[in-house]
């Protein structure tokens, strides 16, 4: 990795001026499937898991690092989107930090994971997390889930929508992959149906899927202008003839600017690069 240029803005780590906080949010209603508790507040036991990514975020491979610069985007009251959540590693740190007035969405079309995300909601007393099994696309339907296998295990993380896809892209390295059915919303549609006022904060790990996720977002970008984290990668990006500029420009039209996690700082940017994985962009 190169360093960053001197006109790059550096935002310290231990800064008590976050990069973005629109202030408090309604959280909207809950629906059917809101981890089964009487209140939202987030337990002791989700603000001890939320402790503990912050601190693994730059320590374990395992753990992304922007996990530990989330309390610089996320404060006590805001509604977050968590799309692509799989286990929830940023599910926790989100729903410790929007807190008992605040509300974590949790996407996840993969019913397994989706399973493990309710469990994990009740077992951390996490009542202020909704779980949504489904996927988010350009406009709503049914899909198809590509999921592969290594040595017979699913490789949840490497699952994408087939729709738009002219084929397997990188997960050409996997043997094997089995059909997934999903029903598809767009994230209009979900901000809709969950009673969503304001959002503060949207992360989306889609597998290149990223412009279908925004082209169905257009109404919550213009009206709530959320800070977005999004996963973007051109190996991924390529299966759907979509590159990462694309994004990039794609946003640039709703005012948003492209800011990256270097050195335990938020940091201004022009460009995508194969060096890092996750970009922000605030407006």
């Amino acid at each position: 990795m190169t360093d960053p240029a001197p006109s790059q803005r550096l935002y310290p780590a231990d800064s008590s001026r976050p990069l973005h906080r629109a202030g408090s949010r309604t959280a909207g209603r809950a629906d059917s499937r809101t981890a089964d508790r009487t209140d939202s507040r987030p337990g002791r036991r989700t603000t001890g898991v939320a402790a503990a990514l912050r601190w693994a975020a730059p320590r374990c491979s395992f753990v992304e690092e922007e996990v530990a610069g989330l309390g610089e985007l996320v404060a006590p009251g805001d509604v977050c989107l968590d799309i692509g959540a799989e286990y929830g590693l940023y599910t926790w740190t989100l729903a410790a930090l929007a807190g008992p007035s605040g509300r974590v969405h949790s996407v996840e079309p993969l019913p397994g994971p989706a399973r493990w995300l309710r469990t994990g909601a009740r077992l951390l007393g996490c009542g202020n997390v909704t779980v949504h099994c489904t996927a988010l696309g350009a406009r709503p339907g049914h899909g198809t889930l590509s999921l592969p296998r290594r040595k017979g295990l699913p490789v949840h993380g490497r699952a994408f929508l087939t729709q738009g896809a002219s084929g397997p892209g990188p997960n050409s390295e996997f043997r094997t992959s089995r059909p997934v059915r999903t029903p598809v919303q767009t994230l209009d549609q979900l901000v809709r149906r969950a009673g969503i006022e304001k959002l503060g904060f949207v992360k989306a790990d889609v597998e290149g899927a990223e412009l279908a996720v925004l082209t169905g977002a257009q109404e919550a970008l213009r009206r709530c202008r959320p800070t977005l984290l999004l996963e973007i990668e051109s190996r991924h990006l390529d299966k759907y003839g979509a590159r990462p500029a694309d994004v990039v420009s794609h946003l640039q039209d709703f005012g948003y600017g492209l800011h990256r996690r270097y050195r335990g700082r938020w940091t201004e940017t022009t460009r995508i690069t194969d060096d890092f994985r996750n970009y922000l962009f605030v407006s």
